[in-house]
């Protein structure tokens, strides 16, 4: 697996040849390192929730790679409006699957808000087995205990900005609900009101979650991970 922070919660993941880019917030997010036009051709798009920072440019990267969208069911709508092609689109719900260049993706539930449906998380299965949940942006809830009695994760990539979502301490707890081997933290140093920094994330692991590797992630620099 070879991960890519674009800072916010803007993910590349990229692993058996296939290419998932998450939440793609390029124009307009101050941390972003590069443009959506350098990320260069990806298999799928995923969006979590209808806010701006997490939509992003994923209708241009569609519209000029071809890439399936993943995304609420309602929020087709929405994006086939702003010019993703139909038959790119795969809407779904809370639990479904769906199945994309040989990626399964998971829908689940987050808790947040969203103009159109729901917020939500997804958890990817790649086909060399490589397990990855992305939160999109959420509160701690105990029913992600219930994802670690269907998925083996080996990658999450939880918020812990404080704010608008989970602060550090709770995400720390996110960890030792979830059995993740790695997590990747997100959604914090964009904007002034979030946490500036990873350290009480760092403390909080080590009391809740010491079996949890932190990774150190500098945006738009690709770390190769198993």
């Amino acid at each position: 697996m070879q991960l890519t922070w674009f800072s916010h919660s803007n993910f590349l993941l990229q692993a058996d040849g296939v290419r998932v880019l998450i939440d793609p917030f390029f124009e307009g997010n101050p941390t972003a390192p590069v443009t959506w036009q350098s990320v260069g051709k990806v298999d799928a798009v995923l969006i979590t929730h209808d806010h701006g920072d997490h939509v992003g440019q994923a209708a241009e990267i569609c519209r000029a790679t071809g890439a399936k969208l993943v995304c609420l069911f309602d929020l087709g709508s929405k994006m086939q409006a702003a010019g993703v092609p139909a038959g790119q689109i795969l809407g779904m719900n809370m639990g479904g699957t769906v199945q994309t260049a040989e990626v399964r993706v998971k829908m689940v539930q987050a808790f947040h808000s969203a103009a159109t449906g729901a917020p939500a998380g997804y958890i990817i299965s790649f086909p060399g087995g490589f397990c990855a949940y992305h939160s999109g942006d959420t509160a701690l809830f105990s029913d992600m205990k219930l994802f670690r009695r269907f998925f083996d994760i080996d990658l999450a990539m939880l918020p812990m900005g404080g704010w608008f979502t989970m602060d550090a301490g709770e995400a720390a707890v996110a960890c030792s609900f979830l059995k993740c081997r790695m997590v990747a933290p997100m959604h914090w140093g964009t904007f002034p009101v979030l946490a500036q920094n990873t350290e009480a994330f760092a403390a909080a692991l080590k009391e809740h979650a010491p079996e949890t590797k932190l990774l150190s992630l500098t945006p738009g620099v690709a770390l190769n991970i198993e």
